[in-house]
């Protein structure tokens, strides 16, 4: 099955339908703030554009080790385990504790609804190819 071309079905624009920028908007209209919240404490340390981008991966490893199950999860989504340890060790650098204890507050996560989605998706996937 070769890999869908999505040039032909292009986003509204490169926000896609906008959706979390309106809801960004009206957050920082409310509060009149500059810097994102959730990443101005860990700025300081290292430069801004490094930060950023270090603080999203561990936002994104935070998220799959709690939807994925923790460690051995990570292990059976592909991560080795010398891979978790490193990003481990990271996130308690970055946000001072280990990722299985760390709460985001504003982010809720329903790995039940995760997972009934991916088998929906992988149902879906199915069928197509079976077309």
């Amino acid at each position: 099955m070769s890999e869908p071309d999505f040039r032909s079905d292009p986003s509204d624009t490169r926000e896609g339908k906008g959706n979390a920028r309106k809801l960004w908007d009206a957050y920082a209209r409310g509060v009149n703030k500059t810097i994102t919240p959730a990443v101005a404490p860990y700025l300081h340390p290292i430069t801004s554009a490094v930060a950023r981008t270090m603080v999203a991966d561990l936002i994104g490893f935070w998220t799959l080790w709690h939807l994925h199950g923790g460690f051995e999860g990570m292990e059976r989504f592909g991560y080795s385990q010398a891979t978790i340890y490193r990003k481990v060790k990271r996130f308690r650098r970055v946000f001072g504790m280990h990722p299985d204890e760390y709460t985001m507050e504003g982010i809720t996560l329903d790995p039940e609804a995760y997972w009934a989605e991916a088998a929906r998706r992988n149902a879906d996937k199915q069928a197509d190819s079976t077309d």
